[in-house]
């Protein structure tokens, strides 16, 4: 997991020298660009195992960036840095496809601790609890074991935080959990209601044939989420 190639994407130059020195001493290979034109530049001749992503850039945002990523199926995590840090900024960086959020100003080694939560969160453990077999959702089928959702089209691309939400719910099939529980499961306790039913509708999306009348994935009121797995 410390050999993890990062890429670092923030126009301030200091922060960003600031943030490559720290990070490779705490064992990372990273990469760093100045703006999204770069990042693009960089993602497209290197493989990385986690954006470390500005949300305020001259030209095309940080958000716009990872928008257009999960629209192209890269689902490469992305923990968003922001000077704005309330709920609302929060929850629009979860809608685009963000794994996990941090606002300026921050601990350097609470950086480095979510990026480790989000790396174990997103690379299969050696000897993980596990469904006993494929969760049916309808015509598809998810695998926890490779964090894989499949159906009559082929294999279907989910983020990290959606395939460490389904995997939580598979595993616990047919039990009521709470969104504090979910968040806890994603590794973003501190990300609030709000961010959690975001990670369910994008969820939905993708395993329901009609995510406004869900089969499998379903709100439990003044509870939380329950998945009913079936044909």
């Amino acid at each position: 997991m410390d050999n993890a190639h990062l890429l670092v994407v923030d126009d301030d130059a200091r922060l960003r020298a600031l943030l490559q020195r720290y990070l490779a001493e705490q064992g990372f290979r990273v990469t760093a660009a100045a703006d999204a034109a770069a990042a693009r530049g960089a993602l497209s001749a290197m493989a990385f195992d986690l954006l470390v992503l500005d949300v305020m850039m001259p030209g095309e945002s940080g958000l716009e960036l990872v928008e257009s990523l999960r629209r192209e199926g890269k689902d490469v995590p992305v923990l968003m840095l922001t000077a704005r840090g309330g709920p609302d900024d929060r929850v629009a960086g979860f809608e685009m496809g963000a794994d996990d959020y941090l606002a300026k100003p921050f601990d350097p080694r609470e950086l480095a601790l979510r990026i480790r939560t989000i790396l174990r969160r997103t690379s299969p453990p050696p000897q993980p609890v596990l469904p006993q077999a494929p969760v049916q959702l309808g015509m598809r089928w998810f695998d926890a074991e490779r964090s894989e959702l499949r159906g009559p089209e082929g294999t279907i691309r989910l983020t990290g935080g959606e395939a460490a939400l389904l995997t939580a719910l598979a595993r616990r099939a047919g039990e009521v959990l709470s969104r504090e529980e979910i968040a806890a499961a994603l590794g973003t306790p501190e990300a609030g209601e709000r961010a959690v039913d975001v990670q369910v509708t994008r969820l939905r999306r993708k395993i329901e044939p009609d995510p406004r009348e869900p089969r499998f994935l379903h709100t439990v009121r003044h509870r939380g989420y329950v998945l009913r797995p079936g044909p």
